[in-house]
């Protein structure tokens, strides 16, 4: 079974604790931090984190959220062997995952709601890579 991370600042937290209640009976998934809304964070730390452990095995998947889901996408793309996709509607989830082997989803909790996030997780969780012409693309990223 793949393992799920999933992580988030200050304002994606609420967001963050949606998806984690709504996954955990279906994968196994840990939750990275931060622990609380109360106190602002630093958005780089817990994508540096969660990078950290999805880039150990292939088959792991990360789920970041910040506010809008931008600067955890800029963080988690500095790290080798990580594809991280912004997603903002189920097309662009499942053409990240479809065209880009992308194995990390950024979400920004201050744009998107609950029913959207969800629905972007799981056909991101759902999609497999395509392969074949994309294939040569993705390993010049």
């Amino acid at each position: 079974m793949k393992k799920i991370f999933i992580a988030s600042d200050h304002a994606g937290f609420i967001l963050k604790g949606h998806i984690f209640n709504s996954l955990k009976n279906k994968f196994k998934i840990i939750d990275l931090g931060t622990k609380n809304d109360a106190e602002s964070v630093n958005y780089p730390d817990y994508a540096h984190k969660l990078c950290k452990q999805v880039s150990k095995n292939k088959s792991n998947i990360g789920i970041l959220v910040c506010g809008s889901g931008v600067g955890m996408s800029m963080a988690a793309n500095r790290h080798k062997k990580i594809r991280a996709a912004l997603c903002y509607s189920a097309n662009n989830a499942k053409l990240s995952r479809l065209h880009n082997d992308a194995n990390v989803i950024t979400l920004g909790e201050r744009l998107t709601n609950k029913s959207l996030a969800m629905k972007c997780v799981n056909i991101f969780l759902k999609t497999k890579f395509e392969g074949g012409r994309h294939l040569k693309r993705v390993r010049k990223i």
